[in-house]
């Protein structure tokens, strides 16, 4: 498991005056707490742009066939194979966070749309979706309508806090590593998170907290797993309760762990530095693209 260095912090343009100013963690918190309420307030403006679903410009092949599954896995799609080239920019899959929709991947569905020469699209999953393991069975099929769709035979995905953990369930616990080459997440409870009393009483929250059941069978063993994961962590982060909690330590996945300083829960989806090495993690067939040369950008 690779570790990257910090990145650096979003400076937020807040005069201090002359004299000396605290440097410890209660400067940066409340640095951060400022970007996060600046974050919430857009995303609670844009909110109502994001609850429909996204409109497709490519129609989907009426009911492609579905390949035989093993039992818990899911069908997949008889894939034509892509032009030549067509799998140096795998479709780029944006799953939201927990009662969320997929206007909170504004900024970064346009970063990686304009820098990655790639395919991007938007999941919504209901609110009302009470278990992570019938969501990954949902994701499942919407991967392979998408593969089906555009001609990949794999794809990559970007996921937010909860998305982020539906998406790893759906490739190490329903073979969806046959499909997702690359997994980046943000701010994602891998080993659980201590959530507030009054959040525990939606199931998926519970589903969430250290210990549940979902959460334990992702420490099951995972041999032969072709993902790439990629985490991104903050340590100021107040929904991940450790923030460490976020980081992937599983002796059989290909994992790096990227802790970023300085910002907080939201903040992982609109901060430059951050946009920027969620595109050197998707860039295919790079070795460097996670490195520790390239992790650090100013």
């Amino acid at each position: 498991m690779k570790v990257l260095p910090f990145l650096p912090p979003l400076p937020l343009p807040l005069p201090l005056g002359p004299g000396p100013h605290p440097a410890g963690p209660s400067a940066a918190l409340l640095k951060a707490t400022a970007l996060e309420l600046v974050v919430l307030t857009a995303h609670v403006l844009l909110y109502p742009t994001g609850i429909t679903g996204e409109r497709r410009d490519v129609p989907c092949p009426a009911e492609p066939p579905l390949a035989p599954a093993a039992p818990g896995r899911t069908p997949r799609a008889e894939v034509p194979a892509p032009a030549a080239g067509g799998e140096d920019h795998p479709p780029v899959v944006l799953l939201h966070g927990f009662i969320d929709n997929r206007s909170v991947f504004v900024l970064l569905r346009r970063s990686l749309a304009q820098r990655g020469r790639r395919p991007v699209e938007s999941l919504n999953y209901s609110p009302l979706t009470c278990d992570i393991r019938t969501a990954a069975e949902l994701l499942g099929r919407h991967v392979e309508e998408i593969c089906a769709r555009t001609g990949h035979r794999e794809i990559d995905i970007v996921g937010h806090s909860l998305g982020g953990l539906i998406a790893r369930y759906y490739v190490q616990r329903l073979g969806g590593d046959q499909r997702v080459r690359t997994l980046v997440t943000l701010g994602t409870p891998h080993s659980g998170t201590a959530v507030a009393p009054l959040a525990s009483a939606h199931p998926i929250v519970r589903q969430m907290r250290t210990g549940s059941a979902p959460i334990e069978e992702l420490r099951l063993p995972a041999p032969g797993c072709r993902t790439r994961f990629v985490s991104f962590w903050s340590e100021l982060d107040r929904v991940i309760v450790p923030a460490e909690a976020a980081r992937i330590d599983h002796p059989d996945l290909d994992a790096e762990n990227v802790r970023v300083t300085g910002i907080g829960h939201l903040a992982l989806l609109v901060h430059p530095t951050v946009a920027a090495a969620i595109r050197q993690a998707l860039e295919p067939g790079d070795p460097a693209a996670g490195s520790a040369g390239d992790a650090g950008a100013a």
